[in-house]
């Protein structure tokens, strides 16, 4: 959005001086660290450090994934598990295709659209803080997925989509409180933390007043845990990111006008409250999905969008690298989860908890200095 300006400056400077803007071609107008990519007649802007970091993430986030595949209880070789994955024969295919290979598309999934996710929604509320996790969008899923398993409904295919209502109810009800004749960040994202400590509440209730064996099921959920999880929760959540992708392609678009100044979009005839409404409401509705299928995994959406805006630095955060390194975050703290305390495994959530929190006090600490006037 920056090169326009910059474009139609050096005409009219042209103009002035009565020359004509042939010593502008077309490559010296191009933005710095863009690239030109054609395809037959289309031309497209490709950011060339957002390129190869999406090719570096896209090879660690394959080889986190082979590793994955091949480590465990018993090592298998990579060869015999590619032949798996290519639908080969191999005396391997029990524990790779069965065990392993599942819960770890499982987790690729779930930690890409936290990923999204939270990208989305820090863009609306342009605050590194406002994470699913953090503004109680979590929390709400988790609330109405707890309150369905002390009823009874236990089925991994059912509870996402009764997460995504939760998911929804909390955001709808952020949303509204926040709002006074417009969407204040810091607002926002203290009203969410407030509403995110009350769901969390709601949630021990329902704990409490469930069946004992039905709440230690829900307790080991509430850390996030890929534990046991298979191509039943696979299939369901692959589904639903397919039928949002062409959402989430309109969204990596629609995300550069949010990132301008009220003024400047309003001017373009950007309807920035639709744009806003729709961002977060796709933000909301892929984190209660990853939620009802791993459970509430903390800080992956916090974490994924803000390292990939660093890495690429770029003007708005990246969608596409934001779920790679979502996508990469899960699968590492999942083998991590595994390994580290073997035969004991522990839930996803505490390796991802173990890393986010820091990162978290860091951002507060470096926030707050910010504000102040002083340097992180």
């Amino acid at each position: 959005m920056t090169d326009r300006p910059r474009c139609g400056q050096a005409f009219r400077t042209a103009e002035r001086v009565g020359t004509t803007p042939t010593a502008g071609p077309p490559k010296k107008l191009r933005p710095a660290g863009y690239s030109v990519l054609r395809v037959r007649k289309a031309a497209f802007l490709v950011h060339r450090r957002a390129a190869s970091v999406t090719l570096a993430l896209s090879a660690l986030l394959a080889a986190s994934c082979l590793a994955y595949l091949c480590i465990g209880e018993s090592f298998v070789q990579p060869a015999e598990a590619l032949k798996v994955v290519f639908g080969q024969p191999s005396p391997d295919e029990l524990v790779v295709g069965t065990l392993r290979e599942p819960r770890m598309v499982v987790g690729l999934l779930v930690g890409a659209a936290f990923g999204v996710a939270g990208g989305l929604i820090q863009t609306v509320a342009r605050n590194p803080l406002a994470s699913p996790d953090i503004i109680g969008i979590s929390q709400g899923a988790s609330a109405v997925t707890v309150g369905a398993m002390t009823l009874g409904v236990t089925s991994y295919t059912v509870l996402p989509y009764l997460s995504v209502l939760g998911g929804v109810a909390a955001a709808a009800l952020v949303y509204v409180f926040a709002w006074r004749g417009g969407l204040h960040a810091t607002r926002f994202v203290l009203i969410g933390i407030g509403f995110a400590i009350a769901l969390r509440s709601i949630t021990t209730l329902f704990m409490t007043k469930g069946d004992y064996l039905v709440a230690q099921q829900a307790q080991i959920w509430m850390t996030g845990s890929l534990n046991g999880r298979g191509w039943a929760e696979a299939e369901p959540l692959g589904l639903t990111l397919l039928v949002l992708l062409p959402f989430i392609a309109w969204a990596a678009r629609a995300q550069r006008s949010v990132t301008m100044d009220d003024d400047t979009a309003t001017a373009l005839g950007v309807r920035l409250g639709h744009v806003r409404l729709g961002l977060v409401l796709l933000g909301v509705v892929l984190a209660s999905v990853a939620t009802g299928a791993a459970g509430p995994v903390d800080f992956v959406a916090l974490l994924a969008p803000q390292i990939a805006r660093r890495m690429t630095r770029t003007a708005q955060i990246p969608l596409l690298c934001s779920a790679l390194l979502g996508a990469l975050i899960m699968v590492i703290a999942d083998l991590l989860a595994r390994r580290l305390f073997s035969p004991t495994e522990l839930p996803v959530g505490v390796l991802t908890a173990a890393v986010g929190a820091p990162y978290l006090i860091w951002l507060i600490v470096r926030s707050r200095s910010v504000r102040t006037g002083g340097t992180s």
